[in-house]
């Protein structure tokens, strides 16, 4: 399994236990490394999501909520919400990384820890999100003429 997928699983990890504890992310981080890291190494990259996923958790959900017809945040399964999240965080804030790769680590993501239809329902908002508010920026971000990460050469 490749790093940054490890990064994204340890990611999920952490936002999926901020859910559910509402608890500083700072110390989940922190407590997560203490339990589940080898020699004690930092993931960088997984704190990079999270911390991410969280300075602009607003903008993330809004668009997630917007682009996943007839489907609130808190009706979506914590798992399905948290893959959103991570995906979405990456499509708009790490622009090293291909959107195709995004999509499918994503899905991935869906299809090991979700349910038998987080796959398909995973790619099928990071879609829409991709092409009508990246790809076509549509000023859904507050202040913003336009969506970071919006003109990727895409």
């Amino acid at each position: 399994m490749g790093k940054r997928r490890k990064s994204r699983e340890a990611a999920l990890q952490v936002l999926y236990q901020l859910d559910i504890a509402r608890q500083d992310a700072t110390k989940t981080i922190a407590q997560f490394h203490d339990h589940f890291s080898q020699r004690g190494e930092r993931d960088e990259y997984a704190e990079r999501i999270s911390l991410g996923v969280l300075e602009h958790g607003q903008e993330i959900d809004r668009l997630i909520e917007h682009y996943s017809e007839n489907w609130r945040l808190d009706r979506m399964s914590i798992i399905d919400r948290n893959i959103l999240r991570i995906a979405t965080f990456e499509l708009l804030y790490c622009e090293e990384i291909p959107p195709k790769v995004t999509l499918n680590e994503a899905i991935e993501l869906g299809k090991r820890y979700g349910s038998d239809d987080s796959g398909s329902f995973v790619n099928g908002v990071l879609d829409r999100i991709l092409n009508e508010a990246i790809r076509k920026p549509l000023g859904l971000a507050k202040g913003h003429s336009k969506i970071k990460g919006g003109d990727r050469g895409l």
